[in-house]
């Protein structure tokens, strides 16, 4: 993980998490995938965002905002990209 890299916090099995890959992988957007389910320090660092909850997807941004289980266009907007 570099400091200039979007991190992805998230779960295998969570549909949200996979759109949020999905999303970051088809408009080419470098960042770091978290399995929280793997990384228990990542699931604190989750549950500190989400005000105790494991929310997933969560992401974070070099400049330290997080969205919490964000929409696609919400994940847009913060991008600077247009969705179809």
């Amino acid at each position: 993980m570099t400091e200039s890299e979007i991190v992805l916090y998230g779960t295998a099995w969570c549909g949200g998490s996979r759109r949020a890959r999905l999303l970051l992988d088809q408009h080419r957007i470098p960042y770091c995938w978290v399995d929280i389910e793997a990384d228990e320090a990542a699931a604190r660092v989750v549950e500190g965002i989400a005000g105790g909850y494991r929310s997933v997807p969560t992401l974070v941004w070099p400049d330290g905002s997080a969205l919490v289980e964000p929409s696609n266009d919400e994940m847009a907007k913060k991008l600077g990209i247009t969705l179809r």
